[in-house]
């Protein structure tokens, strides 16, 4: 009963959108999206720890220190001797050194090494007018269309000429994009095809939408499943 009244919420927010006004306003944060066009062909920038990777901090000289640990919902964790230490937004080597100052005045020249086994940053969701909708793994280089077929690709309801791509501010703040796709598909650019990023979330309206901030704030709030982590991405 829920799903169906989410569905038809959603339905009758996307025809009253139609109906506001022919425009679609951007987010007061509006950065350019990287595209197949644009990507940075370079090495990888260094990964940055997010709320939920699974930790693993190894003392080389001091084995009965290591721990495994989980970066909690503060952004934090916990460790022996030195108490919470923040992690999310922080590369290993950057929090590696952190930690090898904290214990400089337990220990005798510390060598600790952070291990991510396991990031939460590997994933988008795919909702709306496609053939699954559900979690797809994040792999390098994912566009926006690959993920769209990768869930099935589009239904025959589906308003192409406005997908919507909800990501994160720095500030954690949700913001949406309306991009056309139909030139990726149909083969005319298909260099602008977005680049996906950790947490993204990629939704194909039925109808037009007019107010996108609205809709995303809806959607969030109303549809999103429990077990999608909101996390500044950008």
């Amino acid at each position: 009963m829920r799903l169906t009244r989410v569905t038809l919420s959603l339905a009758l927010l996307c025809g009253l959108a139609a109906c506001t006004g022919p425009s679609y306003p951007k987010a007061p944060y509006d950065p350019p999206l990287p595209t197949l066009a644009t990507r940075d062909t370079s090495a990888p920038a260094a990964y940055v720890m997010l709320v939920g990777d699974a930790l693993s901090i190894k003392f080389y000289k001091n084995p009965e220190l290591n721990e495994d640990v989980v970066v909690r919902s503060d952004g934090m964790i916990s460790l022996q001797l030195v108490g919470d230490v923040p992690a999310a937004g922080r590369t290993p080597m950057e929090l590696g050194g952190d930690l090898k100052q904290r214990f400089s005045s337990e220990l005798q020249d510390p060598s600790i090494s952070v291990i991510v086994r396991k990031p939460v940053a590997d994933r988008i969701y795919v909702g709306g007018e496609v053939g699954k909708q559900g979690f797809i793994d994040l792999t390098g280089g994912l566009t926006l269309f690959q993920a769209i077929q990768a869930s099935g690709g589009f239904v025959k309801t589906a308003h192409r000429a406005q997908v919507i791509l909800i990501r994160r501010t720095p500030d954690g703040k949700a913001t949406g994009r309306s991009i056309d796709v139909r030139p990726v598909q149909e083969g005319e650019h298909p260099e602008n095809d977005v680049i996906l990023a950790a947490n993204d979330v990629v939704f194909v309206p039925r109808s037009k939408i007019a107010n996108v901030d609205n809709f995303v704030e809806m959607y969030i709030r109303e549809v999103l499943p429990v077990s999608y982590i909101p996390l500044p991405t950008f």
